[in-house]
C-alpha cells in the first residue's frame, strides 16, 4: 500500500524550510489558525495530482519573502508503494528579483508567475504524469460545494476520481478539454471571418471521439459510487434516509462507443444555430451535471447546511472507497479542519473510517476532540508560525 513516508518543504507558503518523517497510520497537525497547518495538506495533496487545491494562481504558494529576492520553493515527497520507494519534487521558480516591479517603497511585490517544474525519481514529469502515483482523497470544509455549489464542481469530483485510477480517461479527458479549447476558438473567430468547414469537422471528430469515452466513464463511475455513498450516508445519518446519484449527462452515453459518437455529433449539429449566437459549444461533457436526492429530495435545492455536510463526507467516503477498489491499493486521507461543524458522534464515525485507511493526516484546532477518539494510536504535530514540532504520542 502506497503512503508518503516523507515531506520537505522550502520556502512554501509561511513555512522557510521544514523537514518531516510522517509514520503511516494517522498524523495529526494541530495550532491556531493561520499557522501553516493546511499548507501542510496542500503540500501533501499537490505531490498526489500535481496542483494545489486551494491556490487560485500558483505564485501564491511561493513564501513572499523568497520571492522577492528570486528564491524557488519547492516541495519534496517520498512515498513508498509494493515495497519500493520513489521521491517526487515539485518546484516554483519566480521572476528574478531584478524582473519584480518595486512598490512605492521600493520594495520589489510579488512575482506575476512563477514556472513551475517537476520531478519523479529525478525525471521530468508532469502533472498528468505524476496523478495516480499516490492516490489521495481530500476532504475540505468547501466540500459543501459538492452539494451546494456548481456543477463544475461536480465535474472535477469525477474527473480527480476517475483520474486517479484510470488513465485513459485522463488521455480522454486532456483531448477534450485541447479540442473544446481549439473548437470555441474556431466559433469565436467564425464571428468575423469564414471558416473553413474541414477546419472545424477535424475539431467536431476530435471532441466526439474524446467525449464519448468522458461520458461513458463518468456514467459507469456514478454506477459504482452510488451504492457506496448511500451506505455511508445511512450510517452518518443515524436514519432510514436513503442517498440516491443520478448522472445528468450533455450527451446521454448509448449502448456502444460508436452510437454515442453519432449521438454527440447528431446534438451538436442541432445546436449549430445557438453556437453561431453565443460562439461557445453548446453540448458535451463540459456541461455534465450528477443530481443527489435524499429520501427523493433534490439536496442541491433543499439540504440543509448540516445535510449538505452529511452527503459530502460521504461522497469523499465513497470516493476512497473507489480508489481503494480500482487501484488495489488503499489512498491517502487527507481531512483539513472537517470536523468543527460537526457532533461528537459523527467526527467519531468520520474518524474511524478515516483511520481504517494506511494513512490519514488530519489537521486540526482542537487535537483532544481527535485524541479522544484514536488517543495515542495517532502521532501528533504541533504546528506554529511555520514550524513544525517533533510528534508527540
Amino acid at each position: 500500500m502506497a503512503y508518503l513516508s516523507r515531506l520537505s518543504l522550502t520556502n512554501y507558503r509561511n513555512f522557510r524550510q521544514v523537514d518531516l518523517e510522517l509514520p503511516a497510520g494517522v498524523s495529526v497537525f494541530y495550532g491556531a489558525n493561520a499557522q501553516g497547518k493546511t499548507a501542510l495538506l496542500e503540500a501533501a495533496y499537490t505531490l498526489a495530482v500535481g496542483r494545489s487545491f486551494r491556490a487560485e494562481r500558483e505564485r501564491q504558494v511561493v513564501n513572499l519573502g523568497a520571492a522577492r529576492s528570486g528564491k524557488a520553493a519547492y516541495i519534496t515527497g517520498a512515498a513508498e508503494r509494493d515495497q519500493q520507494a520513489f521521491t517526487v519534487v515539485v518546484g516554483y521558480q519566480p521572476a528574478a528579483a531584478t524582473d519584480l516591479p518595486p512598490d512605492d517603497y521600493g520594495i520589489p511585490t510579488a512575482p506575476p508567475s512563477v514556472s513551475k517544474q517537476i520531478r519523479v525519481n529525478r525525471r521530468p514529469s508532469t502533472a498528468a504524469g505524476l496523478l495516480g502515483r499516490i492516490g489521495a482523497v481530500l476532504f475540505v470544509v468547501d466540500d459543501l460545494n459538492l452539494v451546494l455549489g456548481s456543477p463544475s464542481h461536480r465535474r472535477r469530483y469525477l474527473d480527480v476520481l476517475i483520474s486517479q485510477s484510470h488513465r485513459p480517461y485522463l488521455d480522454a479527458l486532456q483531448r477534450y478539454q485541447a479540442a473544446l479549447r481549439n473548437r470555441n476558438g474556431l466559433l469565436r473567430r467564425q464571428r468575423a471571418v469564414p471558416v473553413a468547414s474541414d477546419e472545424m469537422e477535424y475539431w467536431d471528430t476530435q471532441l466526439v471521439q474524446a467525449g464519448a469515452t468522458v461520458v461513458s466513464e463518468r456514467a459507469e463511475t456514478i454506477d459504482r459510487l452510488a451504492d457506496s455513498a448511500d451506505s455511508h450516508y445511512v450510517e452518518l445519518a443515524e436514519s432510514d434516509q436513503t442517498l440516491t446519484i443520478e448522472h445528468r449527462p450533455s450527451v446521454p452515453p448509448q449502448d456502444s462507443t460508436a452510437d454515442t459518437e453519432a449521438l454527440f455529433r447528431r446534438m451538436l449539429q442541432q445546436s449549430e444555430a445557438r453556437e453561431r449566437a453565443t460562439a461557445v459549444t453548446a453540448v458535451g461533457p463540459h456541461r455534465d451535471d450528477f443530481a443527489i436526492f435524499a429520501s427523493g429530495m433534490d439536496a442541491h435545492a433543499f439540504a440543509s447546511r448540516g445535510e449538505a455536510r452529511t452527503i459530502a463526507l460521504s461522497l469523499r467516503l465513497a470516493e476512497a472507497d473507489y480508489l481503494a477498489q480500482a487501484r488495489d491499493d488503499d489512498p491517502v486521507i487527507m481531512l483539513d479542519d472537517v470536523f468543527s461543524e460537526m457532533d461528537a458522534q459523527r467526527r467519531e464515525r468520520v474518524l474511524r473510517k478515516a483511520a481504517a485507511y494506511r494513512q490519514t493526516l488530519i489537521t486540526t484546532t482542537d487535537p483532544e476532540a481527535v485524541r479522544a477518539v484514536l488517543g495515542n494510536g495517532a502521532a501528533y504535530f504541533h504546528v506554529s508560525n511555520g514550524f513544525v514540532s517533533p510528534p508527540e504520542s
